[in-house]
């Protein structure tokens, strides 16, 4: 087989562009398959493949197999399952070369180590390109990777030479520690007093042989045994070698299944894991992020401290100062790494194991193993990895044990039990010394032992389960069964188990040897395949996630199904459309990435939120108001006044809010939205009437309240602070805003209703009767408008304030308008709104000096329209040429009177003398037939885009 490449078709080409093809998906696939498979970084992108001979010098002979090149591993894995598997990190390759060709060992390929191995690869086709590849990648190993005694280096090379300088180097390779801030002191100087130096004994070994090495040597049968295993493992690093390029065999899996001794348990844990790698391309990470996140007051920092007693508290290395500290500077270090995961319940105990046999450097990158890709999503808020796999072990045990499966299910015992097991590995529910002997072989084997160990658990105690009437008792039996598993092989001392003290019956059931229920879940489940298993993760993560986001669904509609007339149905609808386009928003969107605008930390009702442009889509699909090209104006003053906190996004129930109003609300409240929207930022009726923000008190003889309020008071007058609280307190509490509350509208804000309402009515079946309604409430308005300034210039002294713009209400006092008179000016109903809006736009400054003047500056035809329909109500602006009836001469660029005003009260009134616009406002909207037509469209734009984005990525290749 010829080298084949996994990367995508097109690196250079934005991707967000274009939908994937085919072979990019697969292309992903073969990636996640090669880190799955060798345990390497996530930023480890898979170069090529080709089929390989590997010669074996401990068999003898040479293995078929797949040679893999990527950035900064060479690895092999033989055809045959668990023959042979190696991994050749480059930062430990010296030579390349090609050997002589012949006819028993075709175009081989020659890699030596800086420890002394060489590994002979044949039969490769491609063995020129390999040669090269593996060369290229060689020149983008970083400089501080290589020692000095590396040949390349010997001989004068670089790896960052002209001919790679402009190669940068693969984030797998460049020390994290680089993007880290120096911890600095408060003064902005270093810390002096660290809290993390390699002379704490943690630094140097773990806590066990700490509190060992004064134990007295014991030569029973179990140290016996346990020196077999020493040695057993020293002749196997002496045939397969020792270290990250060690050849992986069965041989090496029989080791694993058969104990690791308590010496070397830290070392294989580190280079099963892959840990090990990490660690070595990232020195001093550790130190630097210690120091970085200790001292810090967080959540997380705050579940650690709760939970550092809770963490082996039956263990004596962790009943003393030095191994909480250890304990403590871990998670607070990896919570700083990962501050999406931050901290879990159950990683403490993860956590004190590993750091009884490793060093803390060490601990944390096993930590960082285990979160990160060995148990993918487990530590996180909604451990959504452990309730994948949750259900892969039910879907397990419904193919394995089906009798038993159907009775467990009644029950509801597998949802319960497994989580507990998962999550800690065994350790909370079994021994400690039996429970590490499955996180030996988990480090070794992945999940898969997990799953086969659970179903062997469940197999062992069938019978008595099928018996079983309700959960408490299974949960019983299940409970004692994993207490009594005991390692008669162990060396260390008796270790209490609470678990075990907690369930201890009358009659305790007869011990389990660790080793024959390993043994035993081999030889039953031991056909459980990685890759099968992976497959069935994937199946799963959807159902999970489908699973959690209907109950946040679920959750965000009973939050405000109170506060909106909307039915749980058509929430639920009005949800997933919103949720939809927070996901295009996310994606698709330019103002910011996905992870700006989605948090998962985030409470369920404020996770999804939209901006400006997303809200004017679902405004024109979903909203009774339209406007024709007026639609986005509203919209965009819709989102405005939705957009309480003013970071120009809104959650779903600010949107359902301001859909409510327009669907559900009496002509009362669509009135008062409709002023208010058309009122400027900040004049929406939301005013304070009294503010207090106490910052600080000082308990000394002067001491000071800073506040701010609009109420003076001198300092001697400041004696009752429980006053202020009171205020304060009041000032929180939601005010019910009435229509009083509402600031008076202006000329211009006015005309801008007038044209929302005109362009409201222009599809509506009354669209006539509408327009000889609103017809004659603008002229209404207007007559008001005018009088009530009148009489706040002639009857009362107008302040010198420029924003005072009170004036008392004059409705009562106003005739009713003659329609007949209106609906005479012109025979049709568009033509009367626009005179009266032409009216108000070029009004001049008012000179009259008599009543008569004042009368005639008040009616309804002071200006006409040039024509019936000749001018659309969106052409109305400041340099309108209108045709006056006095004359013909031109008017151009009125000015807007600055002293004509009108209330609320003042519009609804006018507006219900008028039938037909309080049968418009008071009918209720079909909210159902317009989210069907959304969804309609959705679907026709994911075609259209899948089709356009198709086009554009055959352009690109």
């Amino acid at each position: 087989m010829s080298w084949e490449f996994p990367s995508f078709s097109n690196q250079n080409f934005p991707k967000h562009l274009f939908s994937m093809k085919w072979r990019d998906l697969d292309a992903r696939a073969k990636n996640e398959r090669y880190r799955a498979l060798f345990r390497l970084t996530p930023d480890e992108r898979l170069d090529g493949h080709t089929d390989c001979t590997l010669w074996t010098p401990f068999a003898k002979m040479h293995i078929v197999g797949q040679l893999f090149v990527s950035n900064n591993y060479i690895c092999f894995c033989s055809r045959e399952e668990d023959l042979c598997q190696l991994i050749i990190p480059l930062r430990e390759v010296s030579i390349v070369e090609k050997a002589d060709s012949s006819s028993v060992l075709p175009c081989p390929v020659s890699i030596s180590t800086k420890n002394k191995m060489t590994f002979l690869f044949a039969n490769l086709k491609d063995r020129d390109f390999l040669v090269q590849r593996i060369s290229d990648f060689l020149q983008r190993t970083p400089d501080k990777l290589w020692s000095d005694g590396h040949p390349l280096a010997l001989s004068g090379y670089s790896p960052l030479s002209p001919r790679s300088s402009q190669v940068s180097p693969s984030p797998s390779t460049t020390p994290l520690s680089s993007s880290l801030p120096t911890p600095t002191g408060a003064g902005g100087e270093p810390s002096q007093g660290r809290h993390y130096s390699p002379s704490l004994p943690t630094a140097t070994q773990g806590l066990l042989r700490i509190y060992q090495k004064d134990d007295p040597e014991d030569h029973g049968p179990k140290a016996t045994k346990e020196k077999m295993k020493e040695e057993s493992w020293n002749i196997h690093f002496f045939e397969f070698g020792r270290g990250v390029c060690m050849y992986r065999t069965s041989k090496t899996r029989e080791l694993v299944l058969n104990g690791i001794p308590e010496s070397l348990r830290g070392e294989l844990w580190l280079l099963f894991s892959g840990a090990q790698n990490e660690m070595a391309t990232h020195p001093g990470y550790y130190a630097e992020l210690v120091e970085q996140a200790m001292g810090r007051c967080t959540l997380a920092t705050e579940e650690i401290e709760r939970d550092l007693h809770r963490s082996m508290p039956e263990h004596h290395a962790f009943q003393n100062e030095m191994g909480i500290a250890a304990l403590r500077r871990v998670l607070t270090a990896y919570a700083c790494r990962n501050p999406g995961i931050g901290y879990c319940q159950a990683m403490n105990i993860v956590t004190s194991v590993l750091l009884l046999y490793c060093t803390e450097e060490e601990a944390f990158w096993l930590l960082v193993a285990l979160c990160e890709r060995m148990l993918p999503d487990y530590y996180n808020t909604r451990v959504v990895g452990a309730l994948v796999d949750q259900g892969v072990f039910e879907e397990l045990t419904r193919e394995c044990l089906p009798l038993l499966y159907e009775h467990m299910q009644e029950l509801g015992v597998i949802s319960t039990i497994s989580l507990s097991w998962f999550l800690t590995l065994f350790l909370s529910v079994m021994p400690f010394d039996s429970a590490v002997l499955l996180v030996d072989c988990f480090f070794y084997e992945g999940i898969k032992v997990i799953f086969q160990v659970a179903l062997a658990v469940l197999h062992a105690n069938m019978d008595t389960l099928l018996g079983c009437t309700d959960e408490g008792e299974a949960m019983t039996i299940l409970g004692r069964y994993l207490d009594n598993v005991v390692n008669k092989q162990t060396v260390s001392p008796p270790i209490p188990h609470l678990h075990a003290l907690l369930t201890s019956g009358d009659e305790p059931p007869p011990e389990i040897d660790v080793f024959q229920l390993i043994k035993s879940s081999y030889d039953k489940f031991g056909s459980l395949r990685a890759d099968v298993i992976e497959q069935m993760r994937f199946k799963q993560r959807l159902k999970v996630i489908q699973s959690l986001e209907d109950t946040a669904k679920r959750s965000v509609v009973r939050a405000i199904m109170t506060d909106s007339a909307f039915s749980i149905e058509e929430l639920e609808e009005l949800y997933v459309l919103f949720k939809a386009k927070h996901i295009m928003s996310c994606y698709w969107g330019a103002s910011c990435t996905a992870a700006e605008r989605h948090d998962p930390s985030l409470p369920y009702l404020e996770q999804y939120r939209i901006d400006l442009e997303q809200f004017c889509q679902l405004f024109g699909a979903l909203g009774t108001w339209l406007c024709g090209t007026h639609t986005v104006t509203l919209a965009a003053r819709h989102f405005r006044l939705l957009d309480s906190n003013k970071d120009g996004l809104i959650n779903f129930k600010e949107f359902v809010t301001g859909l409510s109003g327009m669907y559900h609300g009496d002509m009362t409240e669509k009135l008062k939205l409709l002023y208010k929207l058309h009122l400027p930022p900040g004049k929406q009726g939301k005013t304070q009437l009294f503010s207090i923000d106490i910052l600080h008190l000082q308990d000394s003889s002067g001491i000071a309240i800073r506040s701010q309020c609009n109420i003076v008071m001198s300092v001697s007058e400041v004696k009752d602070y429980k006053y202020y609280l009171r205020m304060w307190a009041k000032e929180k509490e939601p005010k019910i805003e009435t229509i009083k509350d509402l600031p008076r509208m202006n000329q211009e804000q006015f005309i801008e209703l007038c044209k929302t309402l005109y362009n409201m009515f222009s599809e509506d079946p009354l669209e006539q009767e509408l327009y000889h309604a609103i017809a004659t409430v603008a002229s209404l308005l207007l007559r008001i408008g005018e009088v009530g300034k009148k009489f706040t210039n002639n009857g009362a002294k107008k302040p010198t304030d420029p924003t005072y713009t009170q004036a008392p209400t004059l409705a009562a006092e106003l005739p009713q308008p003659e329609k007949e008179e209106s609906n005479g000016e012109s025979s049709s109903g568009q033509s009367l709104v626009c005179k009266a809006l032409a009216e108000a736009q070029l009004e001049t400054p008012p000179q009259q000096t008599s009543d008569e003047e004042v009368k005639d500056d008040t009616s309804v035809s002071s200006y006409s329209m040039v024509s019936t329909g000749s001018l659309q109500c969106e052409d109305i602006a400041d340099d309108t040429v209108l045709i006056g009836c006095a004359g013909d001469q031109q008017r151009r660029g009125s000015t807007l009177d600055g002293d004509w005003s009108i209330t609320f009260e003042q519009v609804l009134a006018s507006m219900l003398t008028e039938p037909p616009l309080v049968d418009y406002f008071e009918k209720k909207g079909d909210i159902q037939a317009r989210m069907a037509t959304c969804k309609m469209q959705r679907g026709v734009e994911r075609q259209v885009s899948s089709s356009s984005d198709h086009e554009l990525a055959q352009l690109s290749t």
